[in-house]
């Protein structure tokens, strides 16, 4: 059976809950279309995050980054709109997405998004001290 892109993120129980640990994924092969001109817009999405319950199933991510290949979408919405949704799944202590556009009519377009579980500060791990908004010494 082919596989299809679905708007589904499906989850699985965190299996270090007690600790703040950061999850880096790279997903080179993001496709959209500009609503201007119906041209395929391309991008790597950079994800961390610090999970709480719950972390995001692969498969069901790829899907979710393949449901947007046709449609239509201004970079700073999509960016939004994908942290929303994944946000919206998993409840993360931390995540921010990273969109990096190929150029386009020479310009390259990098869009940042946040997102923070409210009163949560990061563990003075090394590895989380990067964070944006945290000091490193403390």
């Amino acid at each position: 059976m082919p596989t299809k892109p679905n708007k589904h993120l499906d989850t699985f129980a965190n299996p270090s809950p007690r600790r703040d640990y950061r999850i880096h994924m790279e997903i080179p092969e993001f496709t959209c279309l500009c609503p201007k001109t119906g041209q395929p817009d391309f991008a790597t999405l950079v994800l961390d995050y610090v999970p709480d319950k719950l972390c995001v199933e692969l498969k069901s991510l790829k899907l979710y980054i393949w449901s947007f290949r046709n449609e239509g979408a201004f970079h700073e919405d999509v960016t939004n709109r994908i942290l929303d949704d994944l946000a919206r799944a998993l409840r993360p202590r931390f995540m921010r997405l990273t969109a990096r556009f190929y150029v386009r009519g020479g310009i390259y377009t990098t869009v940042v998004a946040d997102h923070r579980k409210s009163g949560w500060k990061p563990a003075a791990d090394p590895g989380l001290s990067a964070l944006p908004g945290q000091s490193s010494t403390r």
